[in-house]
């Protein structure tokens, strides 16, 4: 036996129209009774597993001990693994696809303990088609962990550094510039970048210039001054702030507007910071990315 779990929180691009989340549940909830599942969201865009990773990355460090369920799957039913991973010495295990989904997640919680691939049929539901691993693989999987299943039992294991990495874009920088890129955009309408306070020359000072361009822009897009900001309220009349957001990155903001509708941001949108002074330099280069692979703890 090991351990039991009684958390399973569950994130998805399932939405909530269709049955599929209430399958996923029902199947865990007749497997393992006793555990509680946590909806983190199941809004995340169709198919789309950056977005995915990226909101199991900010949860990551607030989700209860337990199983981490996390499906967004646009290769269900292909060649690619399905995966358990021990993250935190065992006081979790994230269930889901080798996609990148869960790389970036497994990072911030110390990197990898043991990997399986689950492949046990003796742990799945029978399969009447093969594109909803959720309901057949994924979630069985997370129940029978929160009955005291072992790991090894669910499948062969795996070396978790040949896992497939999630991709983050990385700013450039440098002493007159940062070139972010738009990560998010929370429901109220904030854009959070790909940096935080620290990235920030401290030589531009509270007030930055910050020019908004989106990929087919042929504009070359326009530029607001900025006022770094702790909070919302700090934005009044209008003001375009950087404010301090709840995942520790900075994120183009109003107060009580929706910024990326009023800037016309979006995600994978570039950002280009600059000095007060310094209003019209921008920058025809884009964000690099990094790779953020799983490595052993």
């Amino acid at each position: 036996m090991g351990r039991r779990y009684d958390t399973v929180s569950f994130l998805t691009d399932y939405g909530t129209q269709d049955e599929f989340v209430g399958v996923c549940k029902s199947v865990i909830r007749e497997i393992s009774p006793h555990a509680v599942v946590i909806d983190l969201t199941h809004g995340v865009a169709p198919f789309d597993v950056r977005a995915g990773s990226l909101a199991l990355a900010r949860s990551i460090s607030y989700v209860a001990s337990g199983v981490v369920l996390a499906v967004v799957d646009p290769g269900v039913a292909t060649s690619r693994k399905a995966l358990a991973i021990e993250v935190a010495d065992g006081e979790g295990v994230l269930v889901g696809p080798d996609n990148g989904l869960l790389a970036p997640a497994v990072s911030m919680a110390g990197g990898a303990g043991r990997a399986v691939h689950l492949n046990n049929a003796d742990y799945q539901l029978h399969a009447i088609g093969a594109t909803f691993a959720g309901r057949d693989v994924f979630a069985p999987a997370a129940a029978h962990l929160c009955n005291g299943v072992d790991l090894f039992e669910l499948g062969d294991p795996v070396d978790a550094d040949l896992l497939l990495p999630g991709v983050i874009p990385l700013p450039q920088s440098d002493e007159t510039r940062v070139i972010a890129q738009v990560l998010w955009v929370d429901r109220f309408g904030n854009a959070q970048l790909n940096v935080g306070p620290d990235d920030i020359p401290a030589s531009f000072g509270n007030r930055i210039d910050v020019r908004f361009s989106a990929p087919a822009d042929p504009s070359g897009g326009t530029t607001r001054n900025c006022v770094r900001a702790t909070s919302f309220a700090e934005l009044a009349g209008g003001a375009v702030g950087l404010v301090h957001d709840s995942s520790g990155m900075l994120a183009v903001a109003m107060d009580r507007r929706s910024a990326a509708e009023e800037l016309g941001l979006d995600v994978g949108d570039q950002v280009t910071l600059t000095e007060s002074s310094d209003a019209g330099n921008g920058g025809a280069n884009g964000p690099v990315t990094q790779q953020v692979s799983i490595r052993r703890s």
